[in-house]
């Protein structure tokens, strides 16, 4: 995901490390400049954008970057509350149009919202699989359920070892840091609440199976 915002304070300090803490992949910008060469480098999935900067407008980028990048997500973040301005970002291409201060937490439920509009990655064929961004989990059927992160890392590290035995400490290593601290009891309700999680979206069992009491499973 590209940030755009010449908000120092806000763009480095809050937006930006916010965002990564929800798992996010952020590069952030100052200037449409700046976004034009990540965008020429390869276009991110989604755009946030603000609409006062000091090498252009916000509108003219919007309409740019959905003329270039027509399949992408853009949001406009903005101090500008207007209905006017509302909805003349919305017809230059934005998805979503929120405005300053806004929760984290609506944020990020925009930010959701707008990636499942996006173009729907497929599994590869009879395997279970994550979506590029890693957000979803696809199935062999072409669904997809939502992930947490701490979901993220536990079926990255099983998808990578897919069809052998990867041990507890293993798993545990790969969701804190403080192996110690960790109670080994809350990997297996992680495991359960997700085959529940998985079975209740999409009406097929996650084949992720314990594996004599050593670790776990995915079978494929």
């Amino acid at each position: 995901m590209a940030l755009l915002d010449d908000d120092d304070l806000l763009r480095d300090r809050v937006l930006a490390p916010k965002l990564r803490q929800f798992g996010f992949e952020v590069t952030a910008t100052g200037s449409a400049a700046e976004l034009r060469e990540v965008v020429s480098i390869g276009p991110p999935d989604i755009f946030l954008l603000d609409l006062g900067l000091p090498d252009g407008d916000g509108f003219e980028v919007a309409r740019s970057l959905r003329a270039a990048v027509p399949r992408a997500g853009i949001i406009i973040l903005t101090g500008r509350s207007d209905n006017v301005d509302r909805v003349r970002g919305l017809f230059e291409g934005a998805d979503a149009y929120l405005t300053k201060p806004v929760e984290i937490d609506v944020l990020v439920a925009t930010l959701y919202s707008v990636a499942r509009r996006l173009e729907p990655a497929m599994a590869p064929a009879g395997h279970w699989a994550l979506s590029p961004d890693e957000w979803f989990l696809l199935s062999p059927s072409g669904g997809r359920v939502m992930l947490s992160k701490s979901e993220r890392l536990l079926l990255e590290a099983m998808i990578q070892h897919a069809n052998q035995v990867v041990s507890r400490e293993a798993l545990i290593a790969v969701l804190t840091d403080d192996v110690d601290a960790f109670d080994p009891h809350r990997l297996d309700s992680m495991v359960h609440r997700l085959r529940r999680k998985v079975l209740a979206a999409l009406g097929e069992p996650l084949p992720l199976n314990a594996a004599h009491g050593t670790g776990y499973v995915l079978e494929t």
